[in-house]
């Protein structure tokens, strides 16, 4: 009881202090604003804030974008003649009109391929041309310019499995707004597929088949085709898996291939390039295989040696990209030098991937630390979106929903939905891709398909109603491949 009273006592006391404390406070602050408003002799000068130091630039600043919201690179492959749009874009409406112009810069890829240890050809000038001589408008009210186009055709002296560059420049021929170097430029990675078969069916979408190649032959890919267009039903493949690993002898993040993705590999007339030579894209998965290494966890540094070995293995075997799947890793916490806490080194490692080739898919899988990518900071300083740096992004196993939120500036034709897990039966219905193919989402997973298999009327069946909802075509079924690589 006396504790009571005693505890209440200092209460009232508390109470009775911040009660004194806060009357003297709004004393002195009537005062003071008394002081600046009344009319008295003494005179009281109240700052003022320069807002100049704050804002960066009264002149609208420029930059280069593609058509799909790109600041840097355009990946285009053509056959006969192809284009893409670019355009002079403003961060604040122009106050009149604003006149820029385009044009082909050689000088460039030079500085490039400098910068990014690349060989990159160009593509010849005199195949290259930009309408209305590059030259462009960005309308008063307007933040974007009118497009300029730039249309290439082939030639008989463009080399199939070469990547070649058109570099751009844009410059801006009013004193009512500026672009600076470092945005000024874009650069068009283009690949002359004139002499490869297109398994594009028309309707915007493309079928990605992730092979569990372990025990299938990824060449049952060529196993089914459209009875009217004679195109594949799949346009990318996914071997299934090679490996992010780490050598504590030599304290290294590498790729690592078991012996059945070796022998693929190895033996790339065989089992890559029939598909290649069909026109299907043959990606490289990269899987976690229970150490330290993860797709998540690698420092700068780190993430970047990893992105050069990879981009050997690419170029050695002629593989067309990267499928990331972040599962089955296990980081060491605290993390070890030339580590960093999981997720925290995603987005360097897949931007890092796409900087040294950009002529190649960079795809991630919709799960665990790659569920969604932020922006990050180039060389230059310029802010790249993920949108920038991946080309597609493959949902888990019932996803459906629109990746906007998860992957800034990715078009939907790079959004996979309702992906499809041909050995357990997870099957996509009619309705759900009728509904993705009408909303504009272009890119539909099947995992583990194998004619083989138990359940393949299943599998078939399934096919044939793809082929029916998204290609308006019949499912023509052909011989199948024997996994013989194992």
């Amino acid at each position: 009881m006396e504790l009571c009273v005693f505890t209440r006592e200092i209460k009232r006391e508390t109470i009775m202090k911040n009660y004194l404390y806060n009357k003297i406070l709004i004393v002195m602050l009537c005062c003071y604003v008394g002081a600046i408003f009344s009319s008295c002799s003494n005179d009281i000068t109240v700052a003022t804030i320069d807002e100049d130091n704050y804002i960066t630039s009264k002149t609208p600043q420029a930059y280069v974008l593609n058509q799909e919201g790109k600041r840097l690179t355009s990946l285009v492959e053509f056959r006969e003649e192809g284009n893409s749009s670019i355009y002079v874009h403003l961060d604040k409406a122009a106050k009149v009109d604003v006149s820029a112009e385009i044009a082909y810069n050689a000088e460039l890829l030079t500085e490039y391929n400098e910068q990014n240890e690349s060989n990159y050809e160009l593509f010849p000038e005199e195949l290259v041309s930009i309408e209305n001589d590059g030259k462009v408008t960005i309308t008063k009210g307007e933040k974007q310019s009118s497009a300029g186009v730039v249309t290439f055709s082939s030639s008989d002296a463009l080399e199939t499995d070469k990547t070649y560059v058109i570099p751009v420049s844009a410059k801006v021929n009013s004193a009512d707004a500026e672009i600076s170097d470092g945005v000024s430029k874009h650069f068009i990675f283009v690949k002359d597929f004139s002499k490869i078969p297109s398994t594009d069916k028309g309707t915007g979408v493309k079928i990605v088949s992730c092979m569990e190649v372990n025990d299938t032959n990824p060449l049952n890919n060529l196993s089914f085709y459209m009875k009217n267009s004679g195109k594949p039903l799949v346009d990318i493949v996914i071997l299934f898996s090679a490996n992010i690993n780490y050598d504590a002898e030599k304290g290294r993040v590498y790729v690592y291939q078991n012996p059945q993705v070796t022998t693929l590999l190895a033996n790339r007339e065989k089992y890559i390039k029939p598909l290649q030579d069909a026109g299907i894209k043959v990606v490289l998965g990269i899987l976690g295989n229970h150490d330290r290494a993860a797709i998540t966890n690698l420092a700068d540094d780190t993430a970047r040696d990893f992105a050069v070995e990879l981009k050997a293995v690419l170029d050695a075997y002629k593989l067309d990209g990267v499928f990331w799947d972040d599962e089955y890793s296990k980081p060491m916490s605290p993390p070890p030098a030339g580590f960093v806490r999981p997720g925290r080194g995603t987005e360097r490692l897949i931007y890092e991937t796409k900087r040294l080739m950009p002529d190649k898919l960079n795809i991630v899988y919709v799960y665990g630390g790659t569920r969604s990518l932020d922006s990050v900071v180039d060389e230059e300083g310029n802010v790249i979106q993920p949108g920038e740096y991946i080309d597609g992004a493959l949902h888990d196993y019932g996803g459906y929903w629109d990746l906007s939120s998860s992957y800034e500036g990715l078009p939907k034709s790079g959004m996979g939905l309702h992906s499809q897990k041909f050995n357990s039966a997870v099957m996509a219905s009619e309705y759900n891709l009728r509904n993705m193919r009408e909303r504009g989402y272009g890119l539909n997973m099947i995992f583990a398909m194998d004619p083989f298999r138990s359940n393949v009327y299943q599998q078939i069946s399934q096919m044939e109603m793809m082929a029916r909802v998204l290609f308006d075509d019949e499912l023509e079924v052909r011989e199948f491949y024997e996994a013989d690589h194992k």
